[in-house]
């Protein structure tokens, strides 16, 4: 359970990350390019050697790796962004409900059955997404432009896609040998596509080098590698189903990182909000021990 708590610690770190980060005028985009140079390090670090080589190339499912690493940059983006935005137990209810996406696309791609109360998750889990990103300002009493309020929306697609992408490819073409190298290389095209990108821009000027946001980058990427690594332990360890082991994950990181949010940064909820937040945990509930009613 150790594993359980780290992961849900962590994850929830980084969402509230990105409010700090706006606090200290730290690009979100610069950090977020050096915390995936951060995540290949150390997960070369750890995986004892970095994974990539020509045999890797080849490898049927480094292709999907590349995918996941643009999707990887760009969902974070848009995590960072919307916690500035529309604040952190938004952020953590708009991406760890996105959990419905694979759900549904494992009934048509894998042909899994839905249980009566897990369909009954998946309605309410759409309600909680409505509920908790209902209102005229956000946590910190700005005003909030309407199309601010798109961002819960491309959140919650784009992770659940990047979800499913990464359920399909390991039940598909990744085994327990290649895991760590397939994690690492989707870390690797994020980075790759970062560098390049911030390259431009810093020689068109319009990015400009601070050591704050390396730093922050730095702060970011090591607690992001640990978030998944724990999760991976986690699900290793064999405590419950992986179908009922990530659903109690996110439940967990929906709970704590709205607390967080309210007690550090005294982000203001509605009731509405909260009446979202609650059903969330009950949605994410049902989907994960909706069979064993």
């Amino acid at each position: 359970m150790l594993y359980l708590f780290g992961s849900i610690f962590l994850s929830s770190y980084l969402t509230l990350a990105f409010k700090l980060c706006e606090r200290y005028q730290i690009s979100i985009f610069q950090a977020i390019v050096y915390n995936y140079i951060t995540c290949v390090l150390v997960g070369s670090v750890v995986n004892g050697g970095f994974p990539i080589n020509a045999t890797t190339l080849h490898a049927k499912w480094f292709q999907w790796a590349c995918v996941m690493g643009i999707m990887f940059i760009a969902t974070f983006n848009v995590i960072g962004i919307t916690a500035q935005k529309m604040g952190v137990a938004v952020t953590s209810v708009s991406n760890k409900l996105s959990l419905i996406i694979p759900v549904v696309l494992s009934v048509y791609l894998y042909h899994e059955t839905v249980q009566s109360w897990k369909l009954l998750g998946v309605i309410l889990a759409l309600v909680a997404v409505v509920l908790t990103c209902y209102q005229s300002n956000d946590g910190l009493g700005k005003s909030v432009g309407k199309w601010n309020y798109l961002l819960p929306i491309i959140l919650f697609i784009g992770s659940g896609l990047l979800d499913a992408l990464i359920n399909h490819v390991q039940q598909t073409y990744v085994s327990a040998q290649n895991n760590n190298a397939y994690l690492i290389s989707g870390f690797f095209a994020a980075a790759s596509i970062g560098s390049i990108i911030l390259l431009v821009q810093m020689l068109r000027k319009k990015q400009v080098f601070q050591l704050k946001n390396l730093i922050a980058g730095i702060l970011i990427g090591i607690p992001n590698y640990f978030s998944i690594w724990c999760l991976v332990h986690f699900l290793q360890a064999g405590v419950w189903p992986s179908s009922t082991s990530i659903p109690v994950n996110n439940m967990g990181i929906v709970l704590f990182s709205s607390v967080a949010a309210w007690v550090l940064f005294k982000e203001r909820l509605s009731k509405i909000n909260w009446m979202g937040i609650v059903l969330s945990l009950i949605a994410i509930y049902l989907i994960a021990f909706g069979a064993n009613f």
